[in-house]
């Protein structure tokens, strides 16, 4: 039971709600309905297995560097708490259980999984070379809405791809906020990040402006798909949420960073998903 906690908060098992719901919204708005029974749990088994994956390498391939960061030196892998060859194992499982999954959906989805694998192995090398980490964060892990579009519909449409954006831009945003507190250890160790580039007040511009985009993004989404008022007052709501993040946290002002980064944002793709839900299930397709 040690080793299952420690696995668990490896993984950020209670981040699990960031994906997840988008993943469901590509879902249901690719048929403006609610799924079958039997999709929803194989898109369900994909995401948690990417997710799981993901975050192993991320947490194994950063292991040294997140030993030697004050702030991450606790972490499970940099203390080495759980051992090398069993998470590589466990990232072997997952990847299996996500073409497991996959085939369960359809062919198109069995294509594109390993353009899921190689896109959430390589991310995590990203800060090495280039400060759109973040972004290319965002873009890994916010393919959701797409794959569950694909999920259903067996097909790629140029839709959800809107989706995909706002939730990448989301992600960068955020990440981009979180990786103000490793300026310094990120410039000592020639470590790539959007704050150790252009400092904290820069890093937190291009947070602000990153979160307008999903802001703009969620809208047209909206329109592209003909969505309605229950679906825009959760994007308003949403965009509440992302400035009060930014009225949280400023140069200097970075005691609230925890709350901001992760918090407020569990709620996020919950809004945006019940909102088009809501819409859904009051204004049916004729």
């Amino acid at each position: 039971m040690s080793k299952l906690h420690k696995f668990l908060t490896m993984i950020d098992f209670g981040h699990t709600l960031f994906g997840l719901p988008f993943a469901y919204l590509g879902a249901f708005l690719a048929i403006k309905g609610i799924p079958a029974l039997d999709q929803l749990l194989w898109i369900t088994v994909a995401m948690f297995s990417a997710r799981s994956a993901a975050l192993c390498l991320n947490r194994l391939i950063d292991r040294h560097i997140d030993r030697a960061n004050p702030r991450t030196a606790g972490w499970v892998m940099a203390k080495g708490e759980l051992p090398v060859t069993g998470v590589w194992f466990l990232v072997i499982v997952f990847f299996a259980l996500l073409f497991v999954a996959a085939a369960q959906l359809n062919p198109l989805c069995v294509k594109l999984a390993p353009l899921a694998v190689v896109i959430l192995w390589g991310y995590s090398y990203t800060k090495r070379f280039t400060w759109w980490c973040h972004l290319i964060l965002g873009m890994a892990v916010g393919i959701g809405p797409v794959g569950g579009w694909i999920a259903i519909t067996g097909k790629l449409d140029w839709e959800p791809f809107l989706l995909w954006l706002a939730v990448a831009f989301w992600i960068a945003g955020f990440d981009t906020m979180y990786a103000c507190q490793d300026i310094d250890f990120d410039r000592s160790h020639h470590l790539y990040s959007i704050p150790a580039r252009f400092g904290e007040a820069g890093a937190l511009i291009f947070s602000a402006v990153f979160h307008l985009l999903t802001v703009i993004c969620l809208f047209l989404a909206g329109i592209a798909l003909h969505l309605g008022m229950w679906y825009y007052s959760g994007v308003v709501f949403t965009a509440g949420l992302l400035l009060y993040e930014h009225i949280l946290v400023t140069p200097g002002r970075l005691q609230r960073v925890d709350l901001a980064s992760f918090k407020i944002n569990h709620y996020v793709g919950l809004i945006i998903f019940f909102s088009a839900l809501a819409d859904i299930l009051t204004n049916p397709p004729a």
